[in-house]
């Protein structure tokens, strides 16, 4: 019988520390939903102790989610665990994921600590874990840098203080892949009691070798990968799900595991997260890219034609790449719309929340001929804020006329008050943003601006992503409309809204 490879999904979690990426509580129960829909194993659903927002979120989908083990990420501190414990109380299947660092220049320069009082904390952190579940795995922070016999001892020790699944990460994507399939091994073969737990993998991209390392380890015996949808993690990111999973399935030859994963929901769950977080896919990215199957060459056309095998090493309905099509216009009800909500994993809290969502979808049929997918999810993004929102736009005017001066009158409401302000710029996207700026004077710089079409035609819902950088922090802010200008005036409200209502959040390597 073939093993089975454990998928452990952290895009709630690493993947929110890209910066600018975070999401509200209605945002993960969604995307957790559709991780759930596709078979994920485990999902890392956030770093309770971060704040009172990310413990709601991670309990929100604890309570939620049936069929995927939640996890919560805890330092092997005593409050962080216990703040886990209570996060995941609701859950049909929960695990607490404790670290603690283990590389010399962690331990002495950042934690001021001797590599004994670390396996001291390390067991202490366990036990305090098992007060809640015995499903509980430990990672050993910046395994990549640490010294392998003390890796040995302190994952000996876990093991025996009732860790059930240790995982290796390459915190700062520094290993090389034969280097980092090694480790596995040696560590599989020196630790006495290894055959009592899972190893499990966490790998960065800093030097573009996270998947390779991932696949690496699993030919040396890991049994769990921790990656993202879409690659999504700090700084350069973590091992994308996509990757891992179709390179196990497509070389069945070379690997003896497999994954439960059903691929088919690959391409949703990938653009479901890049809606939501504003991190566009590149048309070039494997597996889930744009271009991912098209075939420019005219030899590989031809051959395509004649034989798919040719050029094509897996179809491109098995990810997904077919399963969005139309599925909604403007004759459809109001209980299809439901029924289609539902179908996408999507909740409302009120009916009043359905009828006015229902409206905007109308109005949205009325501009375009074809609903998609893609369509829904950004109307529900753009529809349910998690947070009050602070600013909310009224209505805006543009005048653009070649050979004059864009101009641009916006009214915002900001708490119940109506506020306006008119401003000329280089473009109608300049002068919008310039009106805004008059009136909130809100001290951010811009670092992006990006438009994509959220589905194909003239008629696209344009999707707009606006960062803004304030004393060090960065958000997000995303709109969406057939009218590109309306949605950068959103996309710049909502990155306002989200630097305003959201708390600092405290970093779980910190």
């Amino acid at each position: 019988m073939q093993d089975q490879l454990i998928i452990f999904d952290t895009t709630l979690r690493d993947g929110e520390q890209s910066p600018g990426a975070s999401m509200t509580q209605e945002e993960k129960v969604r995307i957790a939903r559709q991780l759930e829909r596709m078979g994920v194993d485990v999902i890392e659903a956030g770093f309770p102790a971060a704040s009172n927002g990310d413990f709601e979120a991670v309990k929100a989908v604890a309570d939620t989610i049936k069929g995927s083990t939640v996890c919560g990420l805890a330092r092997a501190i005593e409050t962080d665990i216990r703040r886990v414990g209570e996060a995941l109380q609701g859950a049909e299947s929960a695990r607490i994921h404790t670290f603690i660092a283990t590389s010399p220049v962690h331990m002495k320069k950042k934690l001021n600590m001797s590599p004994e009082q670390v396996l001291e904390q390390a067991v202490k952190a366990i036990k305090w874990a098992s007060q809640y579940t015995d499903n509980i795995e430990f990672s050993p922070e910046d395994a990549g840098r640490s010294e392998v016999d003390y890796l040995c001892r302190i994952l000996e020790a876990v093991i025996d203080a009732g860790a059930t699944t240790l995982n290796i990460p390459d915190t700062v994507g520094y290993t090389m892949p034969d280097q980092f399939g090694g480790l596995i091994k040696a560590l599989r073969e020196r630790i006495p009691n290894a055959d009592k737990a899972i190893f499990s993998v966490h790998c960065h991209n800093d030097l573009g070798l996270a998947v390779a390392n991932s696949l690496s380890a699993v030919m040396n015996g890991a049994r769990q990968v921790e990656c993202t949808i879409n690659g999504l993690g700090e700084r350069a990111g973590n091992a994308a799900l996509e990757e891992v999973v179709m390179a196990v399935r497509t070389r069945q030859d070379y690997f003896t595991c497999d994954t439960r994963i059903d691929t088919t929901h690959i391409v949703p769950a990938s653009k479901l997260v890049s809606g939501i977080t504003g991190f566009p896919v590149q048309p070039n990215k494997a597996i889930v890219g744009a271009n991912a199957f098209a075939h420019e060459s005219g030899i590989h056309q031809d051959g395509v034609l004649k034989h798919r095998e040719t050029y094509e090493i897996m179809r491109a309905e098995d990810v997904g790449w077919a399963a969005n099509k139309l599925l909604l216009g403007k004759h459809s009800g109001r209980n299809a719309f439901r029924n289609h909500l539902m179908e996408l994993g999507i909740e409302l809290d009120s009916e009043e929340m359905l009828n006015k969502t229902f409206a905007r979808f109308k109005e949205l049929a009325d501009k375009k001929h074809e609903i998609f997918d893609e369509d829904i999810h950004a109307l529900i993004s753009d529809e349910v804020p998690i947070f009050q929102e602070r600013y909310r736009i009224l209505s805006l005017t543009i005048h653009c006329e070649t050979g004059e001066t864009p101009h641009a009158k916006i009214i915002i409401a900001e708490e119940g008050q109506e506020l306006q302000a008119e401003s000329d710029g280089s473009g109608p996207v300049d002068a919008t943003f310039c009106a805004i700026e008059k009136i909130l004077n809100s001290g951010t710089d811009l670092q992006l601006f990006s438009v994509n079409n959220i589905t194909s035609g003239t008629d696209s819902q344009g999707e707009v992503t606006v960062r803004l950088q304030k004393s060090g922090r960065i958000v997000n802010g995303h709109g969406a409309d057939t009218d590109i200008v309306l949605a950068s005036a959103k996309a710049y409200l909502s990155a306002l809204n989200t630097l305003y209502s959201k708390l600092e959040r405290a970093h779980p390597q910190v």
